[in-house]
């Protein structure tokens, strides 16, 4: 994966990790970061937030960036922009270059704001109290702050349909990560029967909207068709599908790693499973699995179906299952529909990096 990005980023001209450095090294966002070093020494998640900002290569906080420069690069211009060619650097436009920044800045606002505690269910190796309160504090205004440079610069573009549709994805990743959070805090979450076509709905919202409609509005920016707009879309959405499908199987196929990867129960090859076992019996196999007591077992205190050593259980049976086969299958189904979007476009290296980010997601040992 990590090949593949380098090689993109040299395709559409430098490095999208430089995209937001016009906004991130703003006098604000100086005195925001100072700030934030008080958090030094605590666990709160805004912590983990700001170093993903500097080793990113392992978190790919900057993919939809790249994404929508290589998809812009790869449609080229279109014959209703001949005129404006001269604005092109890369074969890209800079209001697409500037759609890119916007679309990074909207999805760290977001990563920011999710970096939020509940005040409530903190133990004392958390950090002190005040200094949590002050973490998310800080999580709602850099948050806010970075969204607000976003809608500013969305505003500079002066389209109308490029605003509507960046604007309607701000509305589905609100409704997306409210969904995932209410039902995160819930200890009866799993009384909740979702099926993987709820699940695609749910993801769409909160992973694939954003990218999605980026990519369909960098092909309005650049004036083509309604049938490329299309099909940027379907590429943003089903590459960011394939993307979310390789990150909920990596705690079932990675084989390096001896130990137990603590993974969601509501992740794809654990509702795939849910579905060939029948959802009385996966409720029934939760709530028997036994947590003999162990020296090592740090959630001891937590409910059953939360416990480290019940996890391991339950991984193995999803394992042993037709979940992680059928996640496998439909994450390649949803690689192979982004594919087939990019044969719309001509031949270059552009559609040939995306097709490479495709194939990195869908390959699995």
């Amino acid at each position: 994966w990590s090949q593949v990005v380098s090689e993109a980023e040299k395709i559409v001209g430098y490095p999208t990790s430089f995209m937001s450095l016009r906004c991130l090294l703003s006098d604000e966002l100086s005195n925001i970061a100072m700030q934030v070093r008080k958090l030094v020494g605590t666990k709160h998640p805004l912590l983990d937030t700001a170093r993903g900002f500097v080793y990113d290569s392992r978190n790919n906080l900057q993919m939809r960036g790249l994404v929508v420069l290589l998809i812009s690069k790869a449609a080229g211009p279109s014959t209703a922009e001949l005129s404006f060619q001269h604005d092109m650097v890369s074969g890209i436009y800079s209001s697409q270059r500037s759609l890119a920044e916007i679309t990074e800045l909207i999805y760290t606002a977001f990563l920011v704001h999710r970096g939020i505690v509940n005040i409530g269910e903190l133990k004392s190796c958390d950090g002190p109290l005040k200094d949590m309160q002050f973490g998310n504090k800080m999580a709602v205004l850099s948050g806010d702050f970075l969204l607000a440079n976003a809608c500013t610069s969305l505003a500079q573009l002066q389209n109308t349909k490029v605003v509507e549709l960046i604007s309607s994805a701000i509305g589905d990743l609100v409704q997306g990560i409210y969904y995932e959070n209410s039902k995160s805090s819930e200890e009866s979450c799993l009384t909740d029967d979702i099926g993987i076509s709820r699940w695609k709905e749910q993801v769409f919202l909160s992973h694939s909207a954003l990218l999605a409609k980026s990519c369909q509005a960098a092909m309005e920016l650049a004036k083509h068709s309604a049938e490329i707009q299309d099909m940027a879309f379907q590429y943003g959405k089903h590459m960011s599908m394939s993307h979310k499908l390789h990150s909920d199987l990596q705690p079932f196929v990675r084989e390096s790693s001896s130990d137990t990867i603590v993974f969601s129960l509501n992740s794809a090859p654990a509702i795939l499973h849910q579905e060939f076992r029948g959802r009385e019996a996966w409720l029934k196999q939760i709530r028997e699995k036994p947590c003999a007591p162990r020296d090592n077992c740090a959630w001891l205190k937590r409910p059953p179906h939360r416990c480290a050593c019940v996890f391991q259980q339950l991984q193995e049976a999803i394992k042993a299952g037709k979940g992680v086969t059928s996640a496998i299958d439909l994450c390649r189904c949803h690689g192979n529909r982004a594919l087939a979007a990019l044969e719309r476009f001509p031949p270059s290296e552009a559609r040939d990096a995306l097709a490479n980010i495709v194939y990195a997601v869908t390959r699995f040992p």
